[in-house]
Parts: structure tokens; C-alpha cells; sequence
């Protein structure tokens, strides 16, 4: 069977690593890079390079990695629809949620995969967490705190914090939780003279009455990655950075401290860092786009999840804007 002939457009700093992860990829022949500006011999190491989407489908291309600034991601998915391209498009899929439910339509209409590059679902920490929610490890679920916070990236000028970086953390909490968020009350600051915000603070709440609460930022000088579930057994803690899944669980043996026995709610138990194998989340995100359009397996992020997780994002932005909580209608 003959290889996927791949194209990336977008060369900043993610399509560069999907340039070195598709390049090695089994079954896949990377054949073209686009981007609006030059490319660098040392990113496209022999690799045809082209100015533009519509020169990048000269090359007769399977399927095609959009990793452009997100005001562009409408309407290079479109073309690539209307071409017959399977798509993986950066978050978030669009700049909006109209533009998002476009990019839904052509793909529809196409009959090719159209899918979302929310990476994190992809982490070893993430896929280990999710495996044993599903088990049953922690019974119910009460409450998801995400904590993302770094320095500022200089790649991103279109959007805000929220729909950069928040938009992984919401995806990964209606993931982990299962439910749809319903609602969500956010307040957010511009403290580095940009024109979007670059600080967040939202407090959300999911269909079965799960609270969740959300930090992400672009001031903090050192970067944290971390994603808790609190459940009626204990807390599933995962660093998204190190990839490590850390188990917290409630006890069962009386404390025979009277000070600690009348201020704690639970008893500490045993708490177990996992051992779990550790893989690349873009490799992963990779061979299962790859395997979705060999009709292999369908683990990708449809189009759909990332227009429900755009939605929370622009529902955060107007509960800023207006100082009210924002109701999030459920979905036909």
C-alpha cells in the first residue's frame, strides 16, 4: 500500500514539530510545507516548500496539518474540504463559532475527516487519568481544577489567553467529566498591554453538577501544567509537563490526632505515583489521524468537540465582559 502524501501549512513553532513528528510518521510521505513567509532549509530539509494553501494542493496531498494563526483556520479548512483533504486544524478550530459551524458543514458535505488538534488529550498523565475514571477509581466525580500558566508566547497575536491556552483545559475536563459544561462565570485582566486578555480565572459547571475551576495565564514566570480530579474516593493529580499521574486516596484509619480529626473533612490515605509508559502526545495525536483516515480507528477530536469547547471559551469571554454568569445551552 502506497504512503499518504502529508502537507503542513503554518511553520511556526507547532508546525515545526508536526513537520518533525509527520516526517518519520509510518505511512506517511510529507511532501510539501506551506507558509506565508520563507522557510528555513533547516525546517524543510528537502521538503518542497510553497507560499500557499491553494499551491499546496498542486501536490495531490491525503491529508494536510493547518497549524496557521487561528483568524485562518476557517477558511483554509474550507478549501481543504472542497478539495477532498482529510484536516487536522490546530486549536482552536476557528476564531469564532459561526466560522466554526462552516468548517463542520464542508466537511460534512465532503465526506473527509475533519478533526482538532486538542493535544493534551493525547498526554500518557491524561490517557492513564481517563482509563481509570472509566474503571471506576474514584467513584463520583465532585470537582476538575486545571491549573496553565507561563510566560507569554510570542507566536500568538489573534486571540486571548482563553481560546490559546483555556481551550486545552476545557476540552480535557468535559473529556475527563463526561458531561457538558452548562455554565460558567470567568474574570480575566490585560496586564501586558496587548489587545486580548492574558490572565483567566473561571469557574464552570458541568451537567451533573461537577465544579470546575480554571487558571490560565501568560505572567507567570515559571510554566505548570496540571490537571486534578477530586472524586468520593480521592484525587487523581496529573503534571501534563513531566507526564507523571499521581493518585491521592481518602483513608480509612481514625486519626488519633484530636486537632486534625475535627478540622478534616477526609483522612489521608496512601498516595501512589503510577509508573506509566510515556509517549509523545504529537506522536499519538499523529497515528491516530493517520489510523482515522485508514479507517483503522476513529480516535481523533471531531470538529464538533471543538466547536463545544470553542463555545465555553466565548461563553468565558462574555461572562468577563459583562460580570454575569453565562448559561451554555445544551446542544440539539
Amino acid at each position: 500500500m502506497s504512503s499518504l502524501r502529508a502537507g503542513i501549512i503554518g511553520l511556526g513553532q507547532m508546525g515545526r514539530n508536526h513537520a518533525r513528528v509527520y516526517r518519520s510518521l509510518p505511512g506517511v510521505d510529507l511532501v510539501v510545507l506551506a507558509d506565508s513567509e520563507k522557510i528555513p532549509e533547516e525546517v524543510s530539509r528537502g521538503i518542497e516548500t510553497v507560499r500557499t494553501a491553494e499551491e499546496m494542493l498542486d501536490h495531490k496531498i491525503d491529508f494536510c496539518i493547518v497549524a496557521t494563526p487561528t483568524i485562518s483556520h476557517e477558511e483554509i479548512g474550507v478549501l481543504m474540504a472542497e478539495a477532498g483533504v482529510h484536516t487536522l486544524i490546530e486549536k482552536p478550530i476557528s476564531d469564532n463559532s459561526e466560522g466554526a459551524k462552516r468548517l463542520i458543514a464542508s466537511f460534512e458535505k465532503a465526506q473527509v475527516i475533519g478533526c482538532v488538534g486538542h493535544i493534551e488529550r493525547f498526554n500518557p498523565a491524561i490517557q492513564s487519568m481517563k482509563e481509570r475514571i472509566k474503571n471506576g477509581d474514584l467513584g463520583s466525580i465532585f470537582q476538575i481544577s486545571t491549573r496553565r500558566q507561563g510566560p507569554f508566547v510570542p507566536r500568538v497575536r489573534d486571540v486571548g489567553v482563553i481560546k490559546d491556552l483555556g481551550t486545552h483545559d476545557f476540552d480535557l475536563s468535559i473529556w475527563l467529566v463526561d458531561e457538558p459544561v452548562v455554565g460558567v462565570s470567568a474574570r480575566t485582566a490585560l496586564r501586558m498591554g496587548r489587545e486580548h486578555e492574558d490572565l483567566a480565572a473561571v469557574t464552570s459547571e458541568f451537567n451533573n453538577s461537577v465544579v470546575g475551576n480554571h487558571l490560565v495565564n501568560w505572567i507567570s514566570p515559571f510554566k505548570e501544567r496540571t490537571v486534578q480530579v477530586t472524586g468520593e474516593r480521592g484525587s487523581f493529580v496529573a503534571d501534563m509537563i513531566t507526564a507523571d499521574l499521581t493518585f491521592w486516596s481518602n483513608g480509612y484509619l481514625a486519626s488519633e490526632w484530636e486537632t486534625l480529626k475535627h478540622s478534616r473533612g477526609v483522612v489521608e490515605g496512601d498516595v501512589v505515583r503510577y509508573a506509566i509508559s510515556k509517549t509523545e502526545p504529537l506522536q499519538e495525536e499523529a497515528q491516530s489521524f493517520r489510523d482515522a483516515i485508514l479507517g483503522k480507528s476513529n480516535n481523533v477530536v471531531s470538529l464538533q468537540e471543538g466547536l463545544t469547547v470553542l463555545k465555553v471559551a466565548e461563553a468565558c469571554l462574555e461572562s468577563a465582559k459583562t460580570g454575569k454568569t453565562v448559561a451554555i445551552p445544551e446542544e440539539l
